[in-house]
């Protein structure tokens, strides 16, 4: 490595000494400069990414498989869930959500929709999900396979709480118990809804 004599390296013998003794120097600043910290947190309204990947292990949530027109079109059964990615609210819920896909599987349509999509436009009616958006996040709707509104909740609604609400409007059972299930940890951000035992 041939340094520029103008920085007031000159060339001579002492060259490869003078640039191995740089890198040596510069290697040890950055093991020693102090590292900044994740800035991801699960009780702030910071945004961090894909909520559902980072906080419920369940990154195949969004963007949904189906739209609602899709969903409503095929007659399945529906749950639309309008949340943001910088809600710390939002975030929290994030693991019910995924555990309803866990009970559930591909026996309903789960659509979790950022609100940034419904804000401010015209509802289109009953196969738009602006149609059941009231300002709230999260909100949670379940609409049976005739699209009527079987369920209309608000905030930190329970797994067990949507899953009656599909039971009515499919008329089945969750495949899985939805009170064998556990929450894994891999650290301070990431989880995610596992069956338990």
């Amino acid at each position: 490595m041939r340094l520029p004599a103008r920085l007031g390296f000159q060339a001579g013998p002492f060259q490869p000494l003078r640039a191995c003794l740089l890198s040596l120097i510069l290697g040890i600043w950055l093991l020693l400069a102090p590292a900044s910290p994740a800035a991801a947190a699960l009780t702030t309204n910071s945004y961090d990414g894909n909520i559902y990947s980072l906080y419920a292990g369940n990154g195949s949530l969004v963007p949904p498989r189906s739209s609602l027109a899709q969903a409503m079109a095929d007659h399945r059964p529906v749950v639309l869930i309008f949340y943001l990615d910088d809600s710390a609210d939002s975030k929290q819920f994030a693991p019910v959500v995924s555990e309803l896909q866990r009970l559930w599987g591909s026996r309903v349509e789960i659509i979790p929709l950022t609100t940034d999509q419904v804000q401010n436009r015209p509802d289109q009616g009953t196969s738009d999900p602006a149609h059941y958006w009231k300002g709230l996040i999260p909100q949670v709707v379940v609409l049976d396979a005739a699209g009527r509104v079987v369920f209309d909740g608000k905030g930190q609604v329970s797994s067990e709480t949507i899953s009656a609400a599909l039971s009515k409007a499919t008329g089945l059972n969750p495949a899985g118990s939805s009170g064998t299930s556990a929450t894994r940890s891999f650290n301070e951000l990431n989880s995610e809804v596992v069956p338990a035992g």
